[in-house]
């Protein structure tokens, strides 16, 4: 039987690392980091999100600003309000919630971001500083993948990892970041040829396909370890609905070396790791070294 990868009591002690920097630079710098949600729309599960966000933030000693719009809000009226989060000295970190209403183009407001404030790393010039293995603010959920890779297995030169999905939230990046820790990496997807085969070689496989439980069992190298990025609703077989990941995880559980479960897995990692960029955007945009706790 496999390690469960408990990334909801990880990142509980990162949260509480960031509230000690929190502390440790308004002492110090008497400044508080502050970060601004926009929510534009009445979608039920962003709304438990940035409402969780929220409530994270001021846990950790940091200010929140919440800014919901309604779904028939204007592109240029958005385009507006990201002006003035941009020229607020108090808020530090901005993130948009996606996906963003239909009449919105979503590209053109996460690049109206300042890019030091970008804390969810999707501007341009992040994603891009990213790939050449420049400094940059990183997208959270890979961030919160390579975080619980590196505390579960080490020093990761040489794995062979396999990261399934091509998206520029969390494939993409995720790629580069287990590049810049000398992993030999391959991204596939869904047109990639005798997948099984490719995952069968893997020492690391992170799935990140929104489909639920494709990657199966039989398909997981004894002893590699799976990070599982999905989250999908489904019925079960009494009817009732549960929320898996994109790995069959019984099956899995069973060869893996060491595996995050769906709840608890990734998930908690992805608004700690966005707390933990706001912290490291404030520190840059005040000129001061980001407090050692959170590196």
């Amino acid at each position: 039987m496999s390690t469960v990868i408990d990334g909801k009591a990880y990142a509980e002690t990162l949260r509480a690392r960031i509230a000690e920097s929190a502390a440790e630079l308004k002492l110090k710098h008497d400044f508080v980091p502050g970060l601004a949600v926009v929510l534009v729309g009445e979608d039920p599960a962003s709304q438990v999100y940035v409402r969780s966000k929220a409530r994270q933030t001021v846990e950790v000693g940091m200010q929140s600003f919440e800014h919901r719009l309604p779904a028939d809000t204007d592109e240029d009226d958005l385009v507006d309000l990201i002006g003035q989060l941009n020229r607020d000295p108090a808020v530090n970190g901005i993130l948009v919630q996606l996906p963003l209403p239909k009449q919105v183009d979503s590209e053109r407001i996460i690049n109206m971001i300042d890019v030091q404030k970008d804390v969810d790393g999707f501007h341009v010039e992040n994603t891009g500083r990213l790939s050449i293995g420049a400094d940059s603010l990183v997208p959270c959920t890979p961030a919160g993948c390579l975080m619980l890779l590196k505390h579960y297995v080490g020093d990761l030169t040489g794995q062979n990892a396999v990261v399934i999905g091509r998206s520029n939230i969390v494939g993409k990046p995720v790629s580069m970041l287990l590049l810049r820790e000398h992993c030999t990496v391959t991204i596939a997807h869904s047109r990639t040829r005798d997948l099984p085969s490719v995952c069968r070689q893997a020492d690391i496989v992170v799935a990140a396909v929104g489909a639920p439980e494709m990657v199966k069992g039989d398909w997981i190298k004894p002893g590699a370890t799976v990070i599982d990025v999905g989250i999908n609703r489904i019925t079960d077989e009494s009817g009732n609905k549960v929320l898996v990941g994109d790995v069959e995880y019984d099956a899995a559980q069973k060869v893996a070396g060491a595996i995050t479960p769906v709840p608890g897995g990734v998930g908690p990692m992805t608004i700690a790791c966005l707390l933990r960029n706001t912290v490291i955007a404030a520190c840059r945009q005040q000129g001061v070294d980001v407090p050692d706790s959170i590196g």
